[in-house]
């Protein structure tokens, strides 16, 4: 179909292809593009990460990531609608003109070195890209062959900008100009027009990037390659400096806060300062997603959902959150709504609190909660080590162990139908095989519990903190992981295939031959998945069926965990 592009857009902004697939809308499936591109074939990557939304008919994206909406609101308060284009992924290279000044691409994990893409590839000891490099790869190949002769730069940012702070060599190798680090909604458009005038005042930006001391200080490298806000001044934008989006992102996502508070040693999200948006912003987003959208959900993002406008010692404040999702759900044409990120201690402590807001989410068996929990360990004495805020305002001790806070949090969303997806760490500094095979416990523990009648729901995925030395080395083999470390990705892995037989058909959408073909695939997939870690298990000398028992024995299934007053 021929269609009517825009012409002449100053500043064109794209987003990491990975991002903008629907991945058949499948829980978790969204990390498919950290898997070894040897390891799925791409008959199958191709057909489980489904497709983008249509084009518009003027060649730009209906949907894009939230980040991009952000950037594209931001640079329309001092551009004109048609000076700003966010091109379809089919279209790209026809939205690069003479005229086009900064291409802007937002990015996650650009090189591959996430911790859960490197975790498959130490676990797998494969040297073949990750489908999130091989996409990202391919995506700037498309944007210097169309800017090629063109006065156009090219400039990077989002989150996974640190990769390249790492390997900083890359972004020569990719013929990038410049990768900006950081917050930039009060500052990218003085941002792309310094950029395309080759003058960056020195007064806003600095050259070069943030990073941290070994005690988590940050400190700031010079690097001509890299642009970040100038050291000493605002680091991120305030409250109101922070623009609406104008157009539909991804999945209905919106934010109802930036930063998080709870402190955990080894999250950057930490360093942020806290900024709630008022529930009249969040619902105005909301609108706009189903507006122009025509969405019916609306996913609401935060780094910490019941740290929304929390109390002393993260009390949650019950009618802050109830009032969120009382407004959200009673916007017209909404039907559904769940936060992105929380912590356990909350469910655990709380159970009417959850109960109020399943009700408000009209939650049921059809309609499960979805949130993602950094769980983290099941070591009571890592979890006081690198996340002591994180059990608040329960205390580990006085309030049960850590197992047993989780435990109860698991038992109190699963009766009142949320699904946690559960990260875990093995690799932290201080760790021990103990503290690993206190984790595998907890998995089996909540694995093998019930509650209301209806098997624990949850997925755990494992994520290995892999040394920056061994990153640049590339170094990385099976043998960086010991025994206990192993027996946590089994048990893991041991879960989710038991999750994916029991919910895929479930949990799939499309039509009945789609939701077959995927349910098949991800439960073929599952057990293909977990029998490879079996083997690499059995080859490493890991006693399969302890691990399989591990904590079953002396372990109690059900916890009395107290309200704090």
């Amino acid at each position: 179909m021929q269609r009517g592009l825009v012409a002449l857009a100053k500043y064109v902004l794209i987003s990491d292809l990975t991002l903008m697939y629907d991945y058949r809308d499948f829980p978790l499936l969204d990390f498919l593009p950290c898997a070894p591109s040897g390891s799925v074939p791409g008959a199958i990557y191709n057909f489980l990460k489904g497709s983008a939304s249509p084009p518009l008919p003027n060649g730009e994206a209906k949907y894009a990531p939230y980040s991009v909406r952000k950037i594209e609101a931001a640079l329309l308060t001092r551009n004109k609608p048609e000076d700003v284009a966010v091109p379809h992924p089919d279209y790209i290279e026809q939205f690069i003109k003479d005229d086009t000044e900064v291409i802007g691409v937002s990015t996650m994990d650009p090189l591959g070195i996430a911790p859960l893409t490197m975790s498959y590839e130490v676990l797998f000891a494969t040297h073949s890209s990750p489908w999130v490099r091989r996409e990202w790869e391919a995506l700037i190949h498309r944007i210097n062959l169309a800017r090629r002769g063109k006065k156009a730069k090219l400039i990077v940012g989002g989150p996974g900008v640190w990769e390249f702070t790492i390997l900083p060599e890359e972004l020569t190798k990719e013929g990038i100009d410049y990768a900006f680090q950081g917050e930039s909604e009060d500052v990218i458009p003085y941002l792309f027009e310094q950029v395309a005038q080759d003058k960056l005042d020195p007064n806003m930006f600095y050259q070069g990037y943030a990073s941290f001391d070994d005690n988590f200080r940050m400190i700031f490298k010079p690097d001509g390659r890299f642009i970040t806000r100038r050291p000493g001044g605002r680091r991120f934008p305030r409250l109101e400096d922070i623009p609406n989006i104008v157009r539909p992102s991804m999945k209905s996502m919106v934010e109802s806060m930036r930063g998080c508070g709870v402190g955990c040693d080894f999250c950057e999200v930490t360093l942020r300062p806290l900024r709630y948006y008022p529930v009249e912003k969040i619902e105005q987003e909301v609108e706009v997603n189903v507006k122009y959208g025509g969405f019916t959900n609306a996913w609401i993002h935060s780094d910490e959902i019941f740290a929304y406008k929390h109390g002393p010692l993260f009390k949650p404040n019950e009618e802050a959150l109830i009032e969120l999702f009382s407004r959200v759900m009673s916007i017209p044409g909404v039907t559904e709504s769940n936060p992105t990120h929380g912590r356990i201690s909350i469910p655990a402590a709380y159970p009417e609190l959850i109960s109020k807001l399943s009700e408000i989410m009209r939650a049921g068996p059809s309609n499960w909660i979805g949130i993602q929990v950094g769980l983290e360990t099941g070591s009571d004495r890592l979890a006081k080590i690198h996340m002591p805020n994180k059990t608040l305002p329960l205390r580990i001790g006085p309030d049960g162990s850590w197992a047993d806070i989780v435990w109860e949090g698991v038992h109190n969303m699963t009766l009142y139908y949320w699904r946690p997806a559960f990260t875990v760490q093995v690799g932290q500094s201080d760790e021990t095989p103990e503290d690993n095979w206190e984790t595998v416990a907890l998995i089996n523990r909540l694995s093998n519990s019930e509650a209301g009648g209806r098997p624990f729901e949850f997925t755990v995925t494992p994520m290995l903190n892999v040394p920056l030395g061994v990153i640049k080395s590339q170094s990385f083999n099976p043998a960086m992981l010991d025994e206990s470390q192993l027996a946590v990705y089994y048990a893991s892995y041991r879960h989710l295939a038991k999750m994916a037989k029991r919910d895929a058909v479930r949990d799939s959408k499309g039509n009945f031959i789609a939701r077959m073909g995927t349910a098949g695939i991800i439960s073929f997939g599952g057990w293909v998945m977990m029998k490879v870690v079996e083997s690499i298990c059995k080859k490493r000398g890991v006693d399969i069926e302890k691990v399989k028992r591990y904590g079953l024995e002396s372990s109690s299934t059900s916890v009395a965990v107290p309200v704090p007053a």
